[in-house]
Parts: C-alpha cells; sequence; structure tokens
C-alpha cells in the first residue's frame, strides 16, 4: 500500500474516531464491527510465516524486519495529519474546523499534482 493511499486511509480513522466520539458524548451505544483502524492495519500489515525449527532470536529478527516497515508508514501517516492539524489550532485559526481540515487534506492527497504544488509555495 502506498504512503499516499495509508494517509487517506488514517484520515478515515480519524473522522470516523470523531464520529464515534460524538456518538458516545450523546449516548450512543457503538457497533462492535471492524473498524476503519482494524481493517488499515489488517491491511497494511503483513502476514510474518516464521520457518519451523527457528530459535526465539530468529523469529523475533523475522517479525520485525517485516513488521518495521508498515510500523514506520502508519507513524508516519498520523505524524503527518497531527501536523497539519496542530499546525491550524496554532495559527488560532476559526475558519476550519478539523474535519473540514482532514477533507481538505485528502482531497489534496487524491489529487497528486495539488499536494505537490502546495509544497512548492511554502
Amino acid at each position: 500500500m502506498e504512503q499516499r493511499e495509508i494517509v487517506l486511509r488514517a484520515i478515515g480513522v480519524l473522522t470516523e474516531t470523531q464520529e464515534m466520539v460524538r456518538r458516545l458524548n450523546d449516548g450512543d451505544e457503538l457497533d462492535n464491527d471492524l473498524t476503519q483502524l482494524g481493517r488499515l492495519v489488517s491491511e497494511v500489515f503483513p502476514t510474518i510465516e516464521i520457518p519451523a525449527g527457528s530459535d526465539p532470536e530468529e523469529a523475533a529478527e523475522l517479525a520485525i524486519a517485516a513488521l518495521m516497515p508498515a510500523s514506520v508508514s502508519l507513524v508516519e501517516a498520523f505524524a503527518f495529519l497531527f501536523t497539519q492539524l496542530a499546525k491550524v489550532h496554532d495559527e488560532g485559526r476559526t475558519d476550519v474546523n478539523s474535519t473540514e481540515l482532514l477533507r481538505e487534506i485528502a482531497l489534496r492527497m487524491s489529487d497528486p499534482g495539488g499536494l505537490e504544488a502546495e509544497d512548492e509555495e511554502e
């Protein structure tokens, strides 16, 4: 899965979490179905096969080697989104809320030329 797609999926996770918090605050019960976060994690992290006869150290090394790239990609996606949200917050902007900002980021991420053009402006 490309990093751009992981960021878009992370936006879905954050948006879903906002909705879940709103529903909980309203006293609603939540479904126990697999959340977007669960689906994202299951799609990003690979299945690991440890050969029979591997000692614990070898098994750990194989697991780390298989899981590290996915872990870094997920952390990068959420860190990117956090910095975007924090920047708007720190600037004291009141013309956009977090849901609108996430939607705007998703639109920019969906248009490869849009994000690159913005990076050149900064």
